[in-house]
């Protein structure tokens, strides 16, 4: 299964989700990409083998991608200050693949029901949500 993590910013969560993604699922075929360099460079150092930064990576990406994770701003054109671009908000909300958005009051963009986030559960999550998929997509774990 082809699984894209697209985080930006310092890329802190999408280190995270590496981390646990790697150690949890490492059948995963797993893409990073960052919407800048730094946040590109935290994912790699978290042991992601595969990764690129910027918006033409984030819209190739999407097209083959069977599950996308980040924050829920990759799928709001101009959030995380201004590093989502329309192009990779499209590209995120058009693709095939299921998305598993992680709630994150930030940068203007607020969900209701989301107070502060304990980050561990939010990942915790993410990678439950990411066994069930591969399950039942025939994967093994």
């Amino acid at each position: 299964m082809k699984v894209v993590v697209i985080d930006g910013q310092g890329g802190a969560l999408g280190a995270r989700l590496v981390k646990e993604i790697s150690a949890q699922l490492p059948e995963a075929v797993l893409t990073v990409i960052g919407t800048n360099a730094i946040a590109t460079a935290a994912m790699l150092k978290a042991g992601a083998k595969q990764g690129a930064t910027g918006e033409n990576p984030v819209v190739v990406a999407c097209r083959s991608a069977d599950v996308i994770i980040g924050p829920v701003g990759i799928v709001i054109a101009d959030s995380l200050m201004g590093e989502v671009t329309e192009k990779m908000a499209l590209a995120v909300s058009r693709a095939e693949a299921t998305r598993i958005l992680i709630p994150m009051n930030k940068c203007g963009n607020l969900v209701a029901g989301i107070t502060e986030p304990n980050t561990g559960e939010l990942i915790a999550d993410v990678i439950a949500k990411l066994k069930a998929l591969m399950l039942d997509k025939g994967a093994c774990l």
